[in-house]
């Protein structure tokens, strides 16, 4: 376990912190290792329910350690979860970002692979990659056309600026702003609400989404009805139990 990354539970969430504030919350990839391992645990623990990632300190996340990736070549990349150890494999359970301060490059993208976004009125995000010659490879490019129009999403990929909360609120990105230092409690408060609910229930809601996304519409129900069938089927043997 990276000595940046923080873990504690209540009421059936999982609270992830990330804390390196000599680098601003920039990511390695033992800190992304140990994002991973927590995740993997959220995933297998039948009394977690929802888990809420965020950063100590006023910032989320300012991306990766470029410092250390120009010296080593290496990337913050866990093997199976990828970039900050969630953007290839997100958890099956909802996870939800809140965000202070920056979420840039990978950070951005973290945020882009949690499922709702909770973000202080002074946050602000950007992929900055193409300033440095690079390219958002770990979701940004692909993710953030699908979340916010792709015109806006194009102007953020391709000039590298920041954005705000309130704008990305206003794109449907961010579900909800707060004063600045009260993202972490607000979203708490929506990650107990979601976990107070029935857990299959949720998280069948959660595959659902991610499965229909490419679905063409003249087959969207066809192909949601066997799914549909197989849960309620699971459902009424547990409740038979």
């Amino acid at each position: 376990m990276s000595s940046s990354i923080h873990a504690e539970t209540f009421d059936g969430v999982l609270v992830i912190s990330i804390d390196r504030p000599a680098a601003r919350n920039a990511m390695t990839d033992e800190m992304a290792r140990s994002i991973a391992t927590q995740l993997d645990h959220f995933d297998a623990a039948d009394d977690l329910r929802v888990a809420v990632l965020h950063g100590r300190h006023g910032v989320f996340c300012s991306g990766m350690d470029l410092k250390r990736f120009q010296a080593t070549g290496t990337r913050p990349l866990d093997p199976r979860r990828g970039g900050g150890g969630l953007t290839w494999m997100p958890p099956t359970k909802p996870i939800i970002a809140a965000v202070e301060g920056f979420a840039l490059g990978l950070g951005f993208e973290m945020t882009l692979a949690c499922d709702l976004v909770v973000a202080a009125s002074d946050a602000q995000f950007g992929l900055p990659e193409v300033r440095h010659g690079l390219v958002a490879a770990g979701g940004g490019a692909s993710r953030l056309p699908s979340r916010i129009p792709r015109a806006a999403a194009m102007e953020i990929l391709l000039t590298g600026r920041p954005c705000s909360a309130s704008r990305l609120q206003e794109l449907g990105l961010v579900n909800r702003v707060t004063e600045p230092d009260e993202s972490l409690e607000t979203a708490q408060e929506l990650a107990r609400e979601i976990a107070s609910l029935p857990s299959e229930a949720v998280t069948f809601t959660k595959e659902l989404v991610a499965l229909s996304r490419d679905w063409p519409e003249a087959d969207l129900f066809a192909r949601q009805e066997p799914l549909v069938t197989g849960f309620l089927e699971r459902r009424r043997r547990r409740q038979g139990n």
